[in-house]
């Protein structure tokens, strides 16, 4: 074990050291991804009833992988892990993922994922990308290139969109590319919803070629200023996600039942967060932009109805 796992200060690393101490059985394994997922907020619930029974565990289970990993690098900053220490913990999630490949799971997730992996056929390469940029969320806190921010969304939001697709039986490549661009709007929706919150943890991910394009520095943003130019770099980059949301919006009405319903219900809710965004005069520093209990509703009957949806 690394250092990282022995680390006293909080109980971060128990979330791979304690469930080995156990036996996990398949079943027990799913029903423990599904008290982690539940167990977390998410602006856009992960395994909601939209899911299918059959294939909710399976959601639970790629949920967890990340959820975990994402904690590693994220939660620890805040809990006092080096740098060091956070990389440490994703290595070990990373090489739990590659001997679970050779058949040798002891961890609860890694026991379900294993198997979703298998009975639907998940590449492996998705699972690694999401780990390294997990990773790359310890190393870099600020992006000099929109190119470079696009390939961290890449690796850090588009898998889950692909891996929900295969869930589902949908393998070809013009869906794929879809969902790439709302995975990708959405993380940027909410890098743009949560730069005050991100700054806190040392993290800018506005692209500092924009930042200068509108005569702005990392250390203005520091300073909070919701002055002319910032307004106008803020109505770019909401701009730029809308069309990302645009590109993709077909996905939304191309596939069938359920899953067409959560897609649209998702694709409505990240343009509604760049309509509070705009709502509240792009001051993310003062206004947290959310959606509220009455967007849900009107979400959900704009969600019902394709073509309601495709007038949007």
């Amino acid at each position: 074990m690394s250092s990282a796992t022995q680390h006293g200060r909080s109980e971060m690393s128990h979330a791979i050291t304690a469930p080995l101490a156990d036996e996990w059985p398949l079943d027990r394994a799913y029903e423990f991804c599904e008290k982690l997922a539940r167990s977390h907020y998410e602006n856009f619930p992960v395994g909601s009833v939209l899911i299918p029974g059959r294939l909710r565990k399976h959601v639970y289970a790629i949920y967890s992988f990340a959820r975990i990993a994402d904690d590693f690098a994220d939660e620890g900053h805040g809990e006092g892990y080096t740098q060091r220490e956070r990389i440490d913990l994703i290595e070990e999630w990373r090489l739990m993922l590659r001997q679970s490949e050779s058949g040798v799971a002891r961890h609860p997730v890694f026991v379900a994922l294993a198997r979703t992996r298998t009975e639907f056929d998940l590449p492996l390469t998705l699972f690694e990308d999401l780990l390294s940029a997990f990773a790359q969320d310890v190393t870099v806190n600020c992006y000099a290139s929109f190119g470079k921010l696009l390939d961290y969304c890449r690796r850090s939001a588009n898998p889950i969109g692909r891996l929900i697709l295969l869930l589902f039986g949908y393998r070809d490549d013009e869906r794929l590319r879809w969902s790439d661009e709302i995975c990708s709007a959405l993380q940027l929706a909410n890098h743009w919803q949560d730069v005050a919150i991100d700054l806190e943890k040392d993290r800018v991910y506005l692209p500092e070629e924009d930042l200068s394009r509108f005569d702005l520095t990392i250390d203005d943003l520091r300073t909070q200023p919701v002055d002319e130019r910032f307004t106008r770099m803020m109505k770019f980059e909401v701009e730029r996600a809308r069309q990302m949301f645009v590109r993709g919006k077909p996905l939304c009405t191309s596939v069938r039942g359920r899953l067409g319903l959560e897609l649209r219900s998702v694709w409505l809710g990240g343009m509604r967060i760049l309509e509070r965004i705009e709502e509240n005069g792009y001051n993310v520093f003062k206004h947290r932009p959310v959606i509220t209990p009455s967007d849900k509703i009107t979400i959900l009957l704009r969600a019902v109805s394709k073509e309601a949806f495709r007038r949007y």
